[in-house]
């Protein structure tokens, strides 16, 4: 990993209704040391968070200029400071209409990996800690948060500046309760969601699913618990699913089949990607249920080995307990019984 330019700007909005403050800091170039590790942990987040979307640069570049601005930087007609002084005027003047507080550092970090070029916008959050001061009196202190991150996006340039200008090459994590300052990050960064990560899901599943009761029955467990796990990856490593590549992995001596079979058996996207919310696709590999103070989950593969479940009935019969739930209720009933 290698950052090439990186600057943060620090801004408030402590009164909605009066000017925001910002306070920016130096651009750096290849800055290296610590804030490679600060921008490590931030990209360890980044790619953990769930329920991320998927999109574009919007085409109104009067109320979304930050494209306009960062293709001039890539072009070297401006310089990386000239850019994110414009871009951290434009968060100023966005956060002078918000009626929300806010405080955060805004991060800009361009980095140069060793087969890709991306770009990512973030909003570090700060967590309170306790110190002593030079007269050993106890003070607090804001410290930078490295277990917390709602706000960021994430632009890969190789895809956005290709001949063919692929549709999503935006990453977005926005998260819940952010409000309108999570919002204004939108607006800030352009973005505009192009990718129905719903629908999206429903198709990776349908085709897994349909795929493994094509297989022979005895692979069928496999085939789904490879899926799990291809999906799995991809999302630690921020990554969506490439349906070819996912087919090679499910069957390395034929690594067409699966996508020929997924070709005809559903409507895959023309680009051959699918952004699964990998949280759902856990269905392929796990049964879960819960309501009437009962929860229950376990894996898929214990059907009708160490779980059965007869529909007349209505009836689920487990066999082979868990050492500590057998435990527990051993416990329980002793209780009871004295």
């Amino acid at each position: 990993m290698a950052i090439r330019h990186l600057r943060t700007a620090f801004a408030s909005q402590y009164q909605p209704g009066q000017p925001a403050r910002l306070q920016a800091g130096e651009a750096f170039a290849e800055p290296g040391g610590d804030y490679e590790s600060l921008h490590k942990q931030m990209k360890r987040l980044f790619n953990s968070k769930p329920g991320k979307k998927y999109g574009r640069f919007s085409d109104e570049i009067g109320e979304c200029p930050f494209s306009s601005w960062l293709k001039d930087y890539l072009e070297d007609k401006q310089s990386f400071g000239s850019m994110t002084d414009r871009l951290f005027g434009q968060w100023q003047e966005l956060l002078n209409g918000c009626q929300e507080e806010f405080q955060g550092h805004l991060m800009i970090v361009h980095e140069a990996l060793a087969d890709s070029e991306v770009v990512y916008l973030l909003i570090l959050e700060s967590d309170s800690a306790l110190r002593f001061d030079g007269n050993q009196t106890l003070d607090a202190t804001d410290v930078l948060s490295l277990s917390r991150l709602n706000l960021a996006v994430r632009i890969e340039l190789d895809d956005w500046r290709s001949d063919n200008s692929a549709e999503n090459y935006l990453t977005l994590v926005h998260g819940r309760g952010t409000g309108e300052p999570g919002e204004l990050f939108i607006r800030l960064a352009g973005f505009t969601n192009q990718v129905d990560v719903e629908k999206e899901t429903v198709t990776f599943l349908d085709a897994v699913e349909a795929f493994a009761k094509s297989s022979e029955p005895e692979k069928a467990g496999e085939v789904r618990s490879k899926a799990y796990e291809f999906c799995k990856e991809q999302h630690a490593l921020g990554e969506p699913v490439e349906i070819e590549a996912l087919s090679g992995y499910l069957d390395e001596s034929e690594p067409q089949r699966f996508k020929e079979f997924a070709s005809k058996t559903t409507e895959l996207p023309e680009s051959g990607v699918l952004h699964p919310d990998h949280r759902k696709v856990k269905k392929l590999v796990r049964i879960a249920g819960s309501g009437g103070g009962m929860s229950v989950s376990f894996s898929s593969d214990l059907v009708n080995q160490a779980v059965y479940y007869d529909r007349d009935q209505d009836a689920l019969t487990i066999t082979r307990l868990p050492k500590a739930l057998r435990e527990q209720l051993q416990r329980y009933l002793e209780t009871r019984e004295e």
